[in-house]
């Protein structure tokens, strides 16, 4: 079990806080003795022995959640410190809090009366600036503060504890990667039903439990909520759980707590460089998922660089799958699964391939979705289900019936009377816009029109590399916005057009609409006709777009349904909502 920090427990009255030998309340080493109330040591029977007496019953991070019984774990942001929203938790029927040095210290001096600012100074591999946190109101009454010196890796032991560790009752799988984590971990699902029945997923698109779906808040879930969604599964019979593991998820312990049976590495390619800085970095926070406290074993694709050195060095038993059928590198050759054959269909509905296994039999497999990189989806999906214990067949037939996943290559809009195939794709890397591309070029007999952006307030680098691409693979270009959030969405297109400038110097075929997406989107299905196909990237599933700070409800497949005239919608919208809207 990862280490408990050690740190002290105290008690933090409203009322104030006991006087320190030299007459002070500052700091935590001027709390008396007769203060502390025990210690958070490397195990969860001391933490248990702090916390006697108090019954917990939950763990949270959001002081909007908290309910009563619960342990609110105040952990420092990139924006504020959870210690300014301790006192709105406590508030809510939390009965201890959870948090670091300095946001201890805030409370103290709130319960003292002074100024309960708190400083924090963010984690250097996600940002190295200092935001100054504003004042912390004291707690409304007095309730156990324990203090560790990283809250946020503490909140999932917490909650595996107070939940009663409800994944060791789950076969569980964790599917990390830059592209094809939501894909694969559909396809993993879908083999696990088929085993199992019922299955909790949780992931960019949907947290699932059994047949109840809600929308996904973040790709990898907080820590306290993951647990508790497993808690529910146990409750439900829910048999297994199949998660996507998010870089930043992993860096931010949304994960502590788990010890995974099967974790699965897509690939790794440029992406959230915004966050972490290099791919050195962002290849560490992927591959420290395989580490024998975190998994019992891995399923690594070895069709890169990075997906090579994992399985090289990974300290847990891993099975490695090379899925390029034309790689005869060394690693690919020698790849316990291997992809020896794959035929693309050009009907646009899947993709064959034939799948050679540790003991040299071959076995045909089928892709729902088109491409080679669903090929590679697929047989990730096979493997890993295969490793948790689903049978090779029963894996194969279930991947192969799996149904249409929101926003990853799905067919909105059918090639006919008169309009062009709409797909709707989530490729928002360089290299996820190559897949989507030659993905969606076999199937098109016309031109491929690619309506695109690329997203505000992060990696700007790779905003003229889409652009190139795009020049490269797609007949017609119409540039738009994704979510420009806090910049300037001009900005954000000019910087894409300069990649476009290396191939077509004269934006030959080139459409830049500034009014909305939506718009974009209706210009591209105007101006196309049956053999042509319209795909959007970028957004995927996503039902908002972010402008200036401000979420719009907003989604590509409405709009292409409204944009072939389907009297369901209207604006953009399903025609109920849109007749009710006001903004």
């Amino acid at each position: 079990m990862a280490e408990l920090a050690a740190a002290y427990a105290l008690t933090v009255a409203s009322e104030g806080v006991p006087a320190s030998p030299d007459g002070t309340a500052d700091g935590l080493d001027g709390v008396p003795d007769d203060a502390l109330h025990g210690t958070v040591g490397s195990s969860r029977g001391t933490l248990e022995a702090v916390l006697d007496g108090v019954l917990v019953t939950g763990v949270t991070v959001a002081s909007d959640e908290a309910r009563a019984g619960d342990l609110f774990v105040a952990v420092p942001g990139l924006r504020a410190h959870g210690a300014r929203f301790a006192a709105a938790a406590v508030a809510a029927g939390a009965v201890a809090v959870v948090t670091d040095e300095v946001g201890a210290r805030a409370l103290l001096r709130a319960a003292a009366g002074e100024a309960g600012d708190a400083t924090v100074d963010s984690d250097a591999t996600v940002d190295s600036a200092t935001d100054a946190v504003p004042q912390v109101p004291p707690l409304p009454r007095a309730v156990p503060v324990l203090v560790a010196a990283d809250p946020r890796a503490l909140a999932g032991e917490l909650a595996d504890t107070v939940y009663g560790r409800p994944s060791d009752d789950l076969v569980t799988v964790a599917v990390t990667g830059t592209n094809g984590k939501t894909t694969t971990a559909y396809f993993v699902d879908a083999a696990l039903r088929a085993q199992h029945g019922s299955v909790a997923l949780l992931g960019t698109v949907e947290v699932r439990l059994g047949d109840v779906a809600i929308e996904s808040p973040r790709t990898t879930l907080e820590a306290p909520a993951l647990h508790g969604v497993l808690a529910a599964a146990r409750e439900q019979g829910v048999a297994a759980l199949v998660t996507e593991a998010s870089s930043q998820g992993i860096a931010l312990h949304r994960l502590a707590g788990m010890r995974f049976d099967v974790v699965v590495f897509t690939n790794l390619q440029r992406d959230h460089l915004d966050y972490h800085g290099t791919m050195e970095r962002y290849f560490a926070a992927k591959a420290s998922i395989f580490s024998p406290e975190r998994a019992a074993r891995g399923v690594v694709l070895v069709d890169d660089e990075w997906g090579r050195r994992l399985a090289a060095a990974s300290p847990i038993p891993v099975a490695t799958l090379a899925t390029h059928p034309d790689d005869d590198s060394a690693a690919a050759t020698a790849a316990d699964w291997r992809v020896v054959s794959a035929d693309i269909g050009l009907d646009g509905v899947g993709s064959a391939f034939v799948l050679r296994g540790p003991d040299g039999t071959e076995h045909v497999a089928h892709s729902p979705l088109p491409g080679l990189v669903n090929v590679s989806n697929a047989a990730a999906a096979v493997v890993a289900a295969h490793e948790a214990g689903v049978p090779l067949a029963v894996a194969i037939d279930a991947v192969a019936a799996a149904t249409a996943i929101p926003g990853r290559m799905e067919r909105v809009v059918e090639r006919g009377q008169g309009h062009a195939l709409c797909i709707v794709d989530y490729a928002h890397t360089p290299d996820a816009l190559v897949y989507a591309l030659e993905a969606v070029r076999p199937i098109t007999p016309g031109r491929l029109v690619l309506v695109f952006g690329s997203d505000g307030d992060r990696d700007q680098g790779k905003r003229p590399m889409l652009g190139e691409i795009a020049a490269r693979l797609a007949d017609v270009l119409v540039v738009t916005d994704e979510n420009p959030r806090s910049e300037d969405p001009a900005a954000i297109r000019a910087a894409i057009l300069d990649g476009v400038r290396t191939l077509r110097p004269d934006l030959t075929d080139v459409v830049e609409i500034t009014t909305s997406r939506a718009d974009a989107l209706r210009h591209a299905v105007a101006t196309t006709g049956e053999g042509d196909t319209v795909i959007v990237t970028g957004k995927g599933h996503e039902p908002t777009q972010e402008i200036a700070g401000v979420f719009h409800r907003y989604n590509d497949r409405f709009v292409y349904l409204e944009a072939v005239g389907d009297p369901r919608y209207r604006d953009g919208r399903p025609r109920e909502v849109a007749a009710g809207a006001t903004t």
